[in-house]
């Protein structure tokens, strides 16, 4: 019977959502164009080109060469396996979701196995610092100062966490130290043993990242219309539809939150602690991209929301000895 009362639920609320489409379809189209303008403007630029060249960096060995070089310290620090500063890397100057993209690879090339891979999606949850420093800072909050300082707070958070899950599924590695000389021989080595010629790496690439870029864009798209569904049928006063919108999409309430009428420490909080859980959106084009594995969920979730909290309050407390600084 509840498996009835389910299907009959779903198909009520496609059917509320197509007739909401129609009602509000002016609204509707206007949220369809603002996320084909931020993956375009945003997204797009900003994930492209590390996409592709990640991609390359592994087919060529600077896997093998990154994860031989920076062994002793993703082992002192974060007791995981040295291929992991790959995906810190990489996330940290791309952004999410790359953090998913990087370790599906790594986990289906057989270097992380599931649990291995949900830790090191706890802390590599990375807003792309472009983002941050350019559409949060000057776009929407026109202060750089500020957004320097929930940038610092935000990847500092990400950091605090690696350490606070440091035991969690700890490697079995014993520790080496870096040798410049053995990470050189392991790029080479995956380099020659490739048989895939360039033209089939680059092709490859440029598959990959362009399905990945286009989930994003439909994900992003599809919670713009729930969001705007939402505010529709639901009266909220701007604070709380803020919040409401950056919990399913980021980018729209981080432009909502720097249209309210309080201080702009507030707003820096407010848009530290959004960034920081990465909205709902984020988490489902997370999921999308590692649909095929059986890496957690639940880990990457509950970071988030500690994320979240240390992050807002970390920008928060020291918000006026920063100003004060600059």
């Amino acid at each position: 019977m509840k498996k009835i009362l389910t299907s009959i639920s779903i198909i009520v609320l496609l059917l509320f959502m197509g007739s909401q489409l129609l009602i509000h379809s002016e609204k509707i189209l206007n949220a369809v164009l603002f996320s084909l303008s931020v993956w375009q403007k945003n997204i797009f630029p900003s994930l492209f080109p590390f996409f592709v060249l990640s991609s390359l960096l592994i087919q060529y060995g600077f896997l093998e060469f990154i994860g031989e070089l920076m062994k002793p310290v993703m082992q002192v620090l974060f007791r995981c396996k040295g291929e992991c500063a790959f995906i810190l890397i990489m996330s940290l100057l791309s952004g999410f979701p790359s953090n998913a993209k990087y370790t599906r690879e790594l986990y289906q090339k057989g270097i992380l196995n599931e649990a291995e891979a949900s830790k090191i999606l706890m802390f590599t949850h990375f807003s792309n610092p472009l983002f941050i420093l350019g559409t949060v800072s000057i776009l929407f909050l026109n202060n750089k100062e500020v957004g320097l300082l929930i940038l610092i707070g935000h990847y500092l958070t990400n950091l605090i966490i690696g350490l606070l899950v440091r035991n969690y599924v700890p490697s079995k590695e014993s520790r080496t130290k870096a040798s410049l000389k053995k990470a050189v021989l392991a790029m080479h080595e995956k380099r020659i043993h490739n048989s895939l010629s360039f033209g089939q790496i680059i092709t490859n690439s440029l598959t990959s990242t362009i399905d990945t870029l286009l989930l994003v864009l439909g994900v992003v798209t599809f919670f713009l219309i729930v969001t705007t569904i939402i505010d529709q049928n639901i009266h909220l006063n701007s604070y709380h539809q803020s919040i409401l919108n950056g919990m399913f999409e980021m980018t729209q309430g981080l432009k909502y939150i720097s249209l309210l009428q309080i201080p702009l420490k507030f707003k820096a909080t407010l848009s530290t602690m959004i960034l920081s859980f990465g909205g709902f959106s984020v988490h489902v084009q997370m999921i999308g991209i590692l649909s095929d594995t059986k890496i957690r969920y639940l880990p990457f979730f509950t970071a988030r929301l500690l994320h979240a909290a240390i992050a807002s309050i970390l920008v928060f407390f020291s918000f006026d000895f920063w100003i004060s600084l600059l």
